[in-house]
């Protein structure tokens, strides 16, 4: 089986009709990454020549990272925005020059409205929080096929600091390392979860056999 079917076998029951996993074709691609590339479907890009060097159980958890993204529905989408800001502030100059008030509220809203989605794509707080959050549904996947949260947990850490390792830019080496800050937080709030529920089942138990 390649690489390739095997993370296809990956995917949940539920998506495997519509997202699929190829290799990436780019000149120097990244490691993983998502496209939309039709109305319903996915595809997840894999540079295949890096990726080999992870181990199987990082390989998994980045690549649930990414399969959390598509669950969470923050996919890169083409970059409309761009062309819809330039058709909007071309209209509102021309919509000054004939002075047709309705026409330039309309091409004003056109380009705020780009605006502001070219605002919150490029807004690298809320790229670190869809990142966190794809990497919660990462770990609830990986307990769907069979990881436990403790092993779960330590393999997308694992991976996460093979990323902060291998990356020279600062900017993305610091995003990689906000990633595993937050990871910690988490796994230290799901042993803390996981302590209580064990104290609640062991004082149970005492009542069963002392009741």
């Amino acid at each position: 089986m390649s690489e390739l079917q095997r993370l296809k076998g990956q995917l949940p029951p539920e998506m495997q009709s519509w997202v699929f996993v190829e290799a990436a074709a780019a000149v120097d691609p990244p490691l993983i990454t998502l496209e939309e590339i039709g109305r319903d479907e996915v595809e997840i890009q894999i540079d295949l020549e890096q990726w080999d060097n992870f181990a199987l159980d990082h390989r998994n958890l980045l690549f649930w990272h990414e399969v959390g993204r598509v669950q969470n529905d923050t996919i890169p989408r083409d970059g409309w925005e761009m062309a819809a800001l330039a058709i909007g502030l071309g209209g509102a100059i021309g919509e000054l020059w004939v002075q047709d008030g309705l026409l330039l509220l309309m091409a004003l809203g056109l380009s705020g409205f780009a605006g502001y989605r070219l605002y919150l794509k490029n807004n690298s707080e809320k790229r670190l929080q869809d990142a966190i959050a794809a990497d919660e549904r990462a770990i609830d996947l990986a307990c769907r096929f069979n990881y436990s949260v403790p092993n779960a947990y330590k393999s997308l850490g694992g991976a996460l600091k093979e990323l902060v390792e291998q990356t020279r830019k600062k900017k993305k080496r610091s995003f990689y390392e906000d990633r595993l800050e937050a990871l910690r937080k988490s796994a230290e709030k799901a042993r803390a979860e996981m302590a209580e529920q064990e104290g609640s089942r062991q004082s149970v138990s005492s009542e069963n056999v002392y009741g």
